[in-house]
């Protein structure tokens, strides 16, 4: 069974630093494209940042600069690092891999951005 599993949330001050990773277990693909979404209470779930087969890296305006995605194919693990993090940043944050034909989400983990 393909699992995807989030790590690295948690509570911060603004300004502080996460990095979430996401752990491919169960399939014999490898991740290769993958994306980061958020979902805030009462909004809709938004993409965050996303990065191609290629290695090509995509992001929200609201967090360009500030948030990194990035890909360790021997670990089978994608992350997301966050910097200079802000309130509006808190919700739920979700990993979108695609290994093989198919993709995956992982379960979720909370980020709360509050001093």
């Amino acid at each position: 069974q393909v699992q995807l599993v989030e790590s690295g949330g948690g509570l911060v001050q603004p300004g502080g630093s996460l990095r979430l990773s996401c752990a491919a277990s169960g399939s014999i693909f490898g991740i290769n494209a993958a994306d980061w979404y958020r979902q805030a209470p009462g909004k809709e779930r938004e993409l965050v940042a996303k990065i191609t087969e290629g290695g090509r890296t995509n992001y929200a305006d609201s967090v360009k600069g500030r948030f990194t995605i990035s890909r360790d194919n021997a670990k089978n693990t994608m992350y997301l690092q966050m910097n200079s993090l802000k309130p509006e940043d808190t919700a739920v944050y979700y990993c979108n891999a695609k290994l093989g034909p198919y993709f995956y989400w992982g379960q979720g983990t909370q980020v709360t951005v509050s001093s």
